[in-house]
């Protein structure tokens, strides 16, 4: 009975149904939609685009799924801070370019997938793993620039993460947390200069327009027992999370952003 109800569960839920915020390295084992030279040119591209914009800190998002595969509405999976910083090479260099920060979740082997861990890495790990031919900005205000740029790396941006993990955490609800999320919850903590877990959430509540995915009765009660990623039980109502389009959103009406645009890979 139960081996018919995940089969169930497994159909009703189609290739990135619920991938609205899927943070992790996961996406590294699925065939690459670029080649090795094609994701080192699109990472390049990526950080030309934001050096000549002047962006100290951006957030950037790309999708590690085909977005025909993804809800209707959500763009992309994953987002990271791109901070411009001073980087250290294997061979001792010390180069200008943009550190990538990020959440990713468990892996399922070192740390289990329901569980999530801050990682830094670089634009050509984030541009490998795209789905996609295209990665979204946001840019923050110059203001809000350095008062991310400040806080991002410190122990105060570490305290702001929630380990236990779910794809489509409730960004009002401090129960689980996913990549967007955490990253919301950095750009509140910056805009309202709190280090206050508790008064960040009331301020979200408050202020934030989450992101509604559809999902129907059987996907939210069996959809758990078919990935463990899949949480649902901070969600009072319909399943809403924080998604590249609501934090812009968020970001442009509170005038925390300049701009959100799109950068398509040059042939």
């Amino acid at each position: 009975m139960w081996r018919a109800a995940l089969l169930a569960a497994s159909l009703l839920l189609p290739t990135g149904a619920w991938a609205g915020n899927e943070s992790g390295d996961s996406a590294a084992n699925a065939k690459p939609h670029f080649s090795a030279p094609e994701a080192a040119a699109f990472a390049k591209q990526i950080e030309q685009n934001l050096a000549a914009k002047g962006a100290r800190v951006a957030i950037v998002f790309r999708t590690s799924r085909p977005h025909d595969k993804l809800p209707p509405g959500i763009a992309y999976t994953h987002g990271a801070f791109w901070v411009h910083s001073e980087i250290t090479t294997a061979d001792g260099r010390h180069l200008q370019g943009y550190a990538v920060y990020n959440l990713y979740h468990g892996d399922g082997k070192t740390l289990p997938v329901s569980q999530s861990y801050l990682k830094q890495d670089f634009p050509l790990n984030f541009a490998s793993v795209s789905a996609e031919d295209d990665v979204g900005v946001i840019l923050p205000t110059p203001e809000m620039q350095r008062r991310l740029k400040v806080l991002i790396g410190t122990p105060a941006y570490t305290r702001l993460h929630i380990t236990d993990y779910s794809l489509v955490s409730n960004p009002l609800n401090a129960r689980y947390q996913n990549c967007v999320e955490f990253m919301l919850d950095v750009v509140a903590a910056a805009a309202w200069e709190t280090e206050s877990y508790p008064q960040i959430k009331a301020n979200l509540t408050r202020w934030f327009e989450p992101t509604t995915v559809k999902a129907g009765f059987l996907q939210r009660t069996l959809g758990p027992m078919a990935d463990t990623r899949l949480r649902t039980d901070d969600h009072p109502g319909a399943i809403r999370t924080a998604t590249y389009e609501s934090l812009s959103a968020f970001m442009l009406k509170h005038e925390l952003a300049t701009e959100a645009y799109v950068i398509k890979r040059s042939q």
